[in-house]
């Protein structure tokens, strides 16, 4: 099939006039076939732009570089462009779209020349939910192309669905390099200089134009740009979230289940809860999603979600079989890896896979390298975010319900972040408005998903959206609290705060995490359930100290530690919040959650004296 036998009208004409701007050689409508995904494999694997794995160890797989600028996510080139700079909003990067779009129409004029220009229809969701959105992407990279057949529902069906005049995102990409006659991309996928790179969401058009970068959440634009950015807006609009979370099942050991999401910043252990394997007898944790939720209400008035995605885009290094052993077997086979290093016999490695690397790797950059353990400050072998996209079905604890187009009804929503101090372990919100209050705070230390941020600082996260709310976030708080309106209080999600990071003023962490935080699931179940041990506290309701199942090496003093509330620690987030954090949303911050800030000061103040 090509684009000429589509018959959306509007989508042939937009296809058209790309093509007379950028100038390809050629144009691929991308089916979601099998028989496509490989034949772009091997072209990538014949024009050395990746490295095909052992097929005994990793079936149907292959090892992509990049250049050594184009590893992560660049916010500083990332755009919201709103018609104006107030209705982008504090938190985002603005430039005028009409200005915008004539900058980036003179870099896109010829930028695809010596290259194919792939179409790609897609879908967010289901194919078919009436949660789900549609998308169609143009792109010059084939590295773009196969992540997308994985991490979107690809091909003619989704053109199906579009039939003559159906709605959908329009996506523009390129890697911003033209080749001249007879050159290559030299074995690492292409991208524009620094300031040559933007990416660009157009919320009024619900437009998406992105120049210059090859990596994941620049490129892929399925992902953060329409399921975030751009979704947040649709959502805002049409009364629902969009929101960067993943979805987990928990069932009891009396076979009751319920469907819990969680927001956590990039590199915080979303995948590794999502597949947790729960280390309390008895109990279930399944996957629905790893890191993006949808969620509209049903007719019975709950909250339902979706993920809208189809693979996982996760981070490589510290995952191993202690971390999140169902991730490794979800990339174990029909894998896309990239910038983690090789081995010799063409299998792939990163630090914290759990055991030392095999002999002589070849790192991420293509040199070789030799593991000094006794060098602290020897180059890693993998780049901090190396990355892994495998298909979503393969993962071992996948959930029945994953790709149910009515969603699962959400009893309970988590916001978190690493904080190695002040925040327990868990608390729970009072009502909406409180949980709205807790997501608006969220603060965690930066991670190397971020190019453009120093890691290890602490930066606040709210609802771990910073860099991917679609317009002004004091208006995105305001669409949180008008959501919980439109439900029944009875039936909203419980909301929580969770903290698996926490450590002593030695640094020992106080929390082992990982499979352990099942143990507080327990607990957020028995909320949910009205059978929980609870008591109420300055910042909210928190466990009793005995009703969270202690793991072996976890003390009563450390559980007590866990769990006490901080008056001075609180007292100084307060400070902060009132000084440095909400300011920034001037007259768009909600009344409601400066009463809640007033409200925690006087509870705080009370308990102190």
């Amino acid at each position: 099939m090509t684009i000429n036998d589509v018959k959306h009208v509007k989508l042939v004409q937009w296809v058209n006039e790309i093509a007379a701007l950028t100038t390809p050689d050629a144009i691929v409508l991308a089916d979601g076939s099998a028989a496509q995904y490989d034949e772009l494999v091997n072209e990538c694997v014949e024009k050395g732009l990746c490295v095909r794995l052992n097929e005994e160890k990793k079936p149907h797989s292959v090892l992509f570089n990049s250049d050594p600028s184009d590893v992560a996510r660049v916010e500083k080139r990332t755009f919201i462009a709103a018609k104006t700079k107030d209705e982008a909003g504090p938190t985002n990067n603005w430039i005028d779209p009409v200005e915008l779009k004539k900058t980036l129409t003179g870099l896109y004029s010829g930028c695809m020349k010596g290259r194919t220009m792939y179409v790609i229809p897609f879908s967010m969701g289901p194919l078919g939910s009436p949660i789900s959105k549609l998308g169609v992407e143009i792109t010059d990279s084939p590295y773009v192309v196969i992540n997308m057949m994985i991490m979107t529902r690809v091909g003619v069906k989704v053109l199906d669905l579009l039939g003559t005049d159906g709605y959908f995102v329009p996506c523009l990409h390129s890697v911003g390099k033209p080749l001249a006659a007879g050159e290559t991309d030299g074995g690492k996928w292409p991208c524009a200089p620094m300031e040559n790179k933007y990416i660009a969401q157009f919320p009024e058009t619900r437009e998406i134009w992105s120049f210059g970068s090859g990596y994941g959440g620049n490129a892929l634009l399925g992902k953060k740009c329409l399921a975030l950015r751009i979704a947040s807006v649709l959502a805002r609009d049409e009364g629902w979230l969009a929101e960067h979370m993943l979805i987990l099942k928990v069932t009891n050991p009396e076979g009751k289940s319920r469907f819990v999401t969680a927001a956590f910043p990039s590199a915080c252990g979303k995948t590794n809860l999502a597949m947790l394997i729960p280390t309390i007898e008895g109990w279930k944790v399944e996957t629905v999603g790893d890191d993006i939720a949808w969620m509209k209400y049903g007719a019975d008035g709950r909250l339902y979600a979706i993920n809208p995605e189809a693979g996982f885009f996760g981070v490589a290094p510290g995952t191993s079989a202690k971390s999140n052993k169902n991730a490794l077997i979800a990339a174990s086979k029909n894998t896309i890896f990239t910038n983690v290093a090789l081995t010799a016999d063409k299998d792939v490695w990163w630090e914290g896979i759990g055991y030392d690397a095999p002999g002589p790797l070849t790192d991420w950059h293509g040199n070789e390298w030799i593991q000094d353990k006794s060098n602290k400050e020897q180059a890693p072998a993998a780049h901090p975010n190396s990355r892994f996209t495998a298909p979503a079905n393969q993962c071992p604890c996948i959930a029945p319900e994953w790709e149910d187009p009515q969603g699962v009804p959400v009893s309970a929503i988590l916001f978190g972040g690493r904080r190695p101090s002040t925040i327990p372990l868990v608390h729970m919100a009072r009502n909406w408005n409180h949980g709205v209050f807790l997501g608006s705070i969220v603060g965690s230390e930066v991670t190397a998903a971020t190019l453009d941020v120093k890691a290890g600082t602490i930066r606040r996260d709210p609802f771990a959206m910073l860099p991917f709310c679609g317009y002004n976030m004091g208006d995105y708080f305001k669409h949180w609290i008008e959501v919980g309106k439109a439900g029944d209080a009875d039936k909203l999600p419980k909301i929580f705060y969770v903290n698996w990071f926490r450590k002593t003023a030695e640094g020992k962490w106080l929390w082992p995490g990982y499979g352990d935080n099942s143990r507080v699931l327990k607990w957020i179940f028995e909320c949910c359930e009205g059978t929980a041990k609870t008591v109420d506290t300055p910042i909210g309701i928190m466990p009793t100290v005995d009703a969270i199942d202690r793991p072996a090496d976890v003390s009563e003093e450390d559980m007590k530690e866990l769990l006490k509330v901080d008056v001075d620690g609180w007292l100084k987030e307060v400070e902060d919040i009132r000084t440095n954090h909400y300011p920034k949303f001037g007259a768009h911050l909600p009344a409601e959650l400066a009463e809640m800030l007033d409200t925690l000061e006087a509870n705080l103040k009370a308990a102190k004296n």
